[in-house]
This record gives structure tokens, C-alpha cells and sequence, in this order.
């Protein structure tokens, strides 16, 4: 299955890139809900957090620590952000690509769940 986020990967489609190395890439949500609002994606094709496997957990730690460091260099990680995934359509994930959103920049504590 090809996603917008493989094409965007490939360099089909443009993208604001803020960070990229061999396993992740990630860039400027196009339609941002905060100051700060980047989608971090893993290079390889995993539908959703479900499809994690134990073979892709280091992954995922990198994630973590890629959405540690733009935290730090967007200036968002002393005053807070969000950091989370959407898993499945119920959970409003729109693209059958796992992705996370680091969220920041304003005060966030109308987004519901604390």
C-alpha cells in the first residue's frame, strides 16, 4: 500500500523537513493545530502501533529520542508538548502509515485528555 507519507519518504511529494537520517523522517504538519506541530515518521511501511514488532521496538526508541531533540530545539521542552499517535479510525488516524505528532508551542490543556 502507498501512502502520502511514502511518497513523501521516496521524495514523490515535497515536505518542510526539520530532521532525517536512514530510519525516520520528519517535517511540518501542513495543516498544524500549534505553533510547533511535526509529524515523525518511520522510513519503514508500518500500518499503525499494532503492527509494531518486537524487531521494530529500537525504532520506535528512536523515535522517542528524535521527538526529544526537536522538543529541545523548537524550545518546547521546558513549558510541555504532546507527543502521541492515533491508532485505527477510531482513534482519528487518517494515514495507514504509524506516525507520531509532537505538538507544542501553546498552551494545550483544550485538546481533552490530561
Amino acid at each position: 500500500m502507498t501512502t502520502i507519507f511514502a511518497k513523501i519518504i521516496k521524495g514523490e511529494l515535497p515536505c518542510s523537513k526539520v530532521f532525517e537520517n536512514e530510519r525516520i523522517l520528519a517535517f511540518k504538519d501542513i495543516h498544524p493545530v500549534a505553533p510547533v506541530h511535526i509529524l515523525i515518521v518511520p522510513k519503514k511501511e508500518i500500518r499503525n502501533l499494532q503492527s509494531v514488532s518486537v524487531e521494530d521496538l529500537s525504532l520506535i526508541a528512536e523515535i522517542v529520542e528524535v521527538a526529544q531533540k526537536l522538543a529541545k530545539e523548537l524550545g518546547i521542552d521546558e513549558d510541555g508538548y504532546r507527543f502521541m499517535t492515533n491508532n485505527g479510525p477510531d482513534a482519528g488516524q487518517i494515514v495507514e502509515h504509524l506516525h507520531f505528532h509532537l505538538i507544542g508551542g501553546k498552551n494545550l490543556s483544550h485538546f481533552g485528555v490530561g
